[in-house]
């Protein structure tokens, strides 16, 4: 037997609710030969005839009762589904946000702050490694991912990189007056580093301005994770090299002061998307009101 055409059914529930063909194209708007061949269709399918005549009338065999009732009963089901899809899309939305793993937590935070409080909408957060989070944003299990690299791309890379913001970065420690009178220069071959690994763009960017001024740092630590670098800072291992929105916090209450900007160097945080045909919208509200990470 050939799978049954919903469309067919649709005539059919159609033709037996009025009795007559007729009637039944009136209603749908279609031709009354259109209904009459879906209706042969459906009986060559279902290997029953479905209707037996009665002067103008056409009336349902046992067959075509059998097939109504299936026919309501699946119509039924299929309203119920939309109905509840879109109460829970109307009550409660879901932003699927993978991040890099070693991101700023307060850049995180400050990406999904116009959403945080709403009633209607959950965030679900995840972190990984960049190809983890890329693989699942191609399988839609998350719907963008922040990160501070830019993913490689080509004429045939899906990927959309919306880049947020570029933040400055800084020479950053332990509050102390001292400290605050001496020049950059001094800050970085007079005391302890703590540095971004080898490994990343912003490390690449700080060796390279420690070249064009002819400056040996001492580095007490390295680590990939920002968080990481953010407790070494409070922990008095040495002056970090960090973006101020990683210790915000910490700047405001006065715990650790911001000694030096180091000009010419930045940090920059992207979303990355996919192009969909049906894209979450809280995705492009977020991005449209994401203020530059502050």
């Amino acid at each position: 037997m050939a799978s049954i055409n919903l469309h067919h059914l649709r005539l059919f529930r159609a033709v037996a609710r009025d009795g007559t063909l007729t009637g039944a194209a009136r209603a749908l708007n279609i031709s009354q030969s259109a209904v009459s061949t879906q209706i042969k269709s459906l009986e060559a399918s279902l290997g029953h005839a479905m209707f037996e005549r009665s002067g103008r009338n056409l009336l349902l065999t046992e067959a075509g009762r059998i097939a109504l009732e299936h026919a309501e009963a699946i119509f039924k089901t299929a309203d119920d589904l939309k109905a509840t899809l879109q109460t829970v899309s109307r009550q409660r939305q879901v932003l699927r946000l993978g991040a890099l793993a070693t991101l700023s937590r307060n850049f995180q935070i400050a990406f999904i702050n116009p959403l945080v409080g709403r009633d209607d909408v959950e965030v679900v957060l995840r972190s990984g490694t960049q190809p983890d989070l890329l693989r699942a944003l191609e399988a839609m299990a998350i719907d963008v991912v922040l990160t501070n690299l830019v993913p490689a791309r080509d004429a045939v890379s899906p990927y959309l990189v919306h880049k947020l913001s570029e933040q400055p970065v800084s020479i950053i420690g332990v509050s102390d007056p001292r400290l605050a009178e001496q020049p950059m220069e001094q800050l970085i071959e007079s005391h302890a580093l703590v540095l971004p690994t080898m490994e990343s763009a912003l490390r690449a960017s700080f060796d390279a301005f420690l070249a064009q001024k002819g400056l040996v740092p001492r580095i007490a630590a390295e680590a990939d994770d920002m968080a990481m670098l953010r407790l070494l800072v409070r922990a008095r291992a040495g002056l970090a090299v960090i973006p101020p929105i990683v210790v915000r916090d910490e700047l405001e209450s006065g715990l650790l002061t911001e000694y030096a900007r180091l000009d010419g160097i930045t940090e920059s945080f992207f979303a990355v998307t996919l192009q969909r045909r049906f894209p979450n919208p809280l995705v492009g509200e977020t991005l449209a009101n994401f203020k530059d990470g502050k």
